[in-house]
């Protein structure tokens, strides 16, 4: 028995304190679930309790829903590189009965639920290049993702809810062209960005004008298997898209002039992208577009998780 999942045992044995229910999901058949959408499908609406999935080692593949009214659920898995949840679905791919697929409608796995996370689990696209896939595609508020990876092409992450707030710690995504995407607050900590051959940017914010805060990088690393020069670091998918990069490590595959505006004058004007203290060989500001901005410590200042999160503390309890 691994310890983690010992760990969990011990836990679900004092439910009464912690107030925390354990499932456990094992293809074998030896936990409460063989699938994780079975495991998903008995969380009870306007959940208040939270719930722990255990899902042990293996290759799951399915199409995953988490509802709106599904809430304070949290997946464990047994192992980051074993424990993977994989479909391959695209945009455009239409099923026996049905009509053809939309960038959402082909992820992997959708969580509408508030309060969710995940810890140790690999969410995968493997649909390719034919078309967008993402692995994972997120629409509730208070999102949290520690120590997983998300594996794809196109589009393998989309931060997508409007007004969500979401937090990676310590997560692996990669991707080609827009591989992190969306409308979210999305605070991305100590993580790494790989951009494979093929792509030509690795992010675009759709952040609505409303939103002080889009897509927060801090303290990541991009490299991956791109050529030198391949990649822009960001465009503005919605005309007031805004990406920030703080103390990020860039590979030599970042463009000189590190940011796109996707072919919209206006966009110049309208969007927000900066940088603060890059390193690496990509990090060039003399050489970056006149319209992106290089911050200022005083300006940096308001771009740390708690500003950037407001009153949600992803950390509190650990």
């Amino acid at each position: 028995m691994s310890k983690v999942l010992l760990f969990l045992l011990l836990l679900t044995s004092f439910a009464g304190l912690a107030q925390t229910k354990t499932v456990v999901v094992a293809q074998d058949g030896s936990g409460n679930f063989r699938t994780v959408q079975a495991a998903l499908d008995a969380v009870p609406l306007n959940n208040k309790t939270p719930i722990i999935i255990f899902i042990r080692k293996g290759i799951y593949k399915e199409k995953l829903n988490l509802a709106k009214k599904q809430t304070f659920v949290k997946l464990m898995g047994e192992d980051l590189n074993t424990t993977i949840l994989t479909y391959d679905d695209y945009n455009g791919r239409t099923p026996a009965n049905g009509e053809p697929l939309g960038t959402s409608e082909a992820s992997t796995f959708r969580v509408f639920g508030n309060d969710f996370s995940a810890e140790n689990i690999t969410f995968e696209n493997t649909a390719g290049t034919v078309g967008q896939g993402p692995a994972m595609w997120v629409y509730g508020d208070r999102a949290k993702f520690v120590n997983c990876r998300f594996l794809g092409f196109r589009d393998t992450l989309y931060v997508y809810g409007y007004g969500s707030r979401q937090y990676y710690k310590n997560c692996y995504i990669e991707g080609t062209t827009d591989y992190i995407l969306g409308s979210a607050t999305a605070y991305f900590e100590e993580c790494t960005l790989f951009c494979k051959t093929g792509g030509t940017v690795i992010i675009a914010a759709s952040t609505p004008d409303s939103i002080r805060y889009g897509i927060v990088l801090q303290r990541c690393k991009i490299g991956g298997e791109a050529p030198p020069q391949s990649y822009f670091i960001a465009r503005p998918w919605k005309p007031f898209g805004k990406t920030v990069l703080l103390n990020c490590e860039l590979s030599n595959i970042i463009k000189p002039k590190g940011w796109d505006h996707w072919g919209k004058e206006s966009n110049k004007q309208d969007a927000f992208f900066a940088e603060y203290k890059s390193t690496g060989e990509g990090a060039a500001p003399k050489a970056r577009i006149l319209w992106s901005r290089q911050l200022t410590p005083q300006q940096a200042a308001f771009y740390t998780r708690e500003a950037v999160l407001g009153n949600w503390n992803p950390l509190a309890g650990e």
